[in-house]
């Protein structure tokens, strides 16, 4: 299927689920992640749910890094350019909804894409080669390209992999990692 078939037949199925049953799965999706080897690593770039479009809750995700001792970082979108800016999350970290419902901060300390280490990445579907689909508009990829080239970049799905997306672009990155409530993916 093509990303744009992908991304209305997911946005139906993600719309079909119960908060509930969004923050089960969720909570599945963040005990699979321990499972992983990436915990010896310091920042953490980790996205703030869009509870609107019944996105992963990245609460978990949180909770875990900040109970690890890791530096959290997140990030604001400027639209105009499409990149994203970073800073760490702290206590003194204000977030507010954008125009958008995504959670941004207002302020913060600025972290370079060159110190991230492991990112967070949410998506709408994925593919059993890494290939991923988000929303369009190539904020992930522009981000991911600027990282240093041995980040990891780990999707977080609620479903499970499509055997493939037909329409993969050169500039599209893939994931090192996806995890659904059920498994971890390697690529």
């Amino acid at each position: 299927m093509t990303k744009s078939e992908l991304r209305k037949h997911y946005k139906a199925k993600r719309e079909a689920l119960s908060l509930e049953t969004c923050d089960d799965l969720s909570i599945d999706i963040s005990n699979q992640l321990l499972t992983l080897p990436i915990w010896d690593k310091s920042f953490y770039h980790v996205f703030l749910t869009i509870e609107e479009q019944k996105e992963v809750n990245t609460e978990f995700i949180l909770n875990i890094l900040s109970g690890k001792d890791k530096n959290i970082v997140i990030s604001k979108s400027d639209f105009k350019t499409g990149l994203m800016h970073h800073v760490l999350l702290t206590d003194a970290t204000t977030i507010k909804k954008n125009t958008y419902n995504i959670p941004e901060p207002i302020d913060g300390i600025p972290i370079p894409n060159s110190s991230i280490e492991v990112v967070f990445i949410p998506l709408l579907a994925f593919d059993s080669t890494g290939n991923r689909i988000g929303y369009g508009k190539g904020f992930y990829d522009r981000f991911l390209d600027a990282c240093n080239p041995d980040v990891i970049k780990i999707g977080v799905s609620f479903f499970e992999a499509e055997a493939e997306i037909s329409d993969v672009y050169d500039s599209d990155i893939p994931l090192n990692y996806c995890v659904t409530p059920n498994q971890v993916y390697t690529f």
